[in-house]
């Protein structure tokens, strides 16, 4: 009889433990944080991962939620599996741009994964493009142009500036500071109105509810609202519902901020009894359209070149959705927005061989039905259920049309790249 062989534990335990990732895998965990992290959706996030995942022999499935994600590689009866914990990042184009040039640039062979991997590092490790007082400047150009497209006038515009700027430095202030930047939105909402109300009574009669919503334009979560319907659109379930969930928080925070902040008008002498001054010329959306759009590309943090093509985008966005209102009522018009601005992106992701994100997320925030909710939770705070309650559901559908002029959009011109 041949004498049982001891085996150490040591070396047992060397052998029940899974190879070491290879440069393959190290490069697809960072590329799929990196995109999770610059606000990249679900769906085009497993999408491009699965993509990746094929053209370097690997076999990959992903599983994207707004605050996680999972990677496992290879066979089902013997997954590697790893969970990375993201937090939810801002909107960041030209990094989006960059690692999608980066992904193809590993696809085709031109880089190995390895030095992708390091590509990936100094993409993440690129200093800011625009530096804060730029971005101040922007968020008060963003809110002034709100004013005005809602129809607000020269006061309006000028309160509605200057509570932006002020709720930009507070965000810039608090921004390093996880403690204090979730409560940016009910302290930014509270200012808002304050300012409002102030402004109300020592400036003369203005809509205090145009100035308040045109001042915390940036903060609204309409484009969260629509990413969410979107990814539940297409299945992704899970993370369309944690999205959607999120936006409803915000929205409920900013309202708890607008009761606290609009209770200042008790304090104060009513505002003078006079007629609202008259509305501004015409022209001046054009030119209120042309600043956002200028402010939405620089917020976003688009490289310089891409601004025509943000502008264009924007401008064709608004036009469809204008004509789309004449066409199928205020509630359906984001439909045709949505549709001829993914049409006109994709097209021009095609030609460029660019991303569509880069042009689709800047135009969906002339879209977005954020001030829809935002007026249907003032309602509702005023105890006017009945108005609240329909503009809720008008909220609501303008998010479904939005997401199916996208769909639409992506199957009557395929777009080139998953992103």
């Amino acid at each position: 009889m041949c004498a049982a062989v001891a085996v150490p534990p040591e070396l047992l335990a060397s052998l029940n433990q899974p190879p070491p990732p290879g440069p393959a895998v190290a490069f697809t965990l960072r590329l799929a944080e990196a995109l999770h992290r610059y606000g990249t959706p679900a769906h085009r996030l497993e999408g491009l991962m699965v993509r990746v995942s094929e053209r370097l022999g690997l076999e990959g499935r992903f599983f994207s939620t707004p605050t996680s994600l999972f990677a496992s590689f290879g066979p089902p009866e013997a997954l590697r599996t790893s969970l990375i914990r993201v937090e939810p990042g801002d909107m960041d184009v030209e990094r989006l741009t960059l690692l999608d040039v980066l992904a193809d640039d590993v696809i085709q062979g031109r880089l190995t994964p390895a030095e992708g991997a390091r590509e990936v590092e100094a993409i993440l490790a690129m200093p800011e493009r625009y530096g804060p007082a730029l971005q101040l400047v922007c968020w008060t150009l963003a809110g002034g142009a709100a004013a005005r497209l809602f129809g607000g006038g020269l006061r309006e515009v000028a309160v509605a500036a200057l509570s932006s700027l002020l709720i930009g430095t507070l965000g810039e202030l608090t921004r390093r500071q996880p403690s204090t930047a979730r409560v940016l939105e009910p302290v930014a909402a509270i200012l808002s109105s304050s300012l409002a109300a102030l402004a109300a009574s020592f400036m003369g009669p203005l809509s205090v509810q145009v100035a308040t919503l045109a001042g915390l334009i940036v903060l609204l979560p309409g484009l969260s609202l629509t990413v969410a319907i979107n990814e539940l659109a297409t299945r992704h379930l899970i993370s369309g519902t944690s999205r959607l969930t999120g936006a409803a928080l915000v929205f409920l925070q900013l309202g708890f901020g607008v009761a606290l902040g609009s209770r200042l008008s008790l304090l104060l002498p009513p505002p003078p009894q006079a007629p609202l001054p008259p509305a501004l010329p015409g022209w001046t959306q054009p030119v209120a359209l042309a600043v956002a759009t200028l402010a939405v590309g620089v917020l976003f943090r688009a490289r310089p070149r891409e601004w025509g093509w943000i502008a264009a985008a924007c401008t064709f966005a608004f036009a469809g959705s204008r004509l789309g209102a004449l066409l199928l009522g205020a509630q359906l018009g984001a439909f045709i927005g949505a549709l001829l601005l993914g049409i006109a992106s994709n097209a021009l992701a095609r030609l460029r061989n660019r991303p569509s994100l880069t042009t689709v997320v800047p135009g969906l925030m002339l879209l977005v039905p954020g001030s829809v909710g935002f007026r249907s939770l003032a309602s509702l705070l005023e105890r006017d259920v009945v108005a609240g309650v329909d503009t809720a559901f008008s909220m609501l559908m303008v998010a479904v049309a939005l997401a199916a002029g996208l769909l639409s959009a992506n199957a009557l011109v395929p777009p080139r790249k998953v992103l």
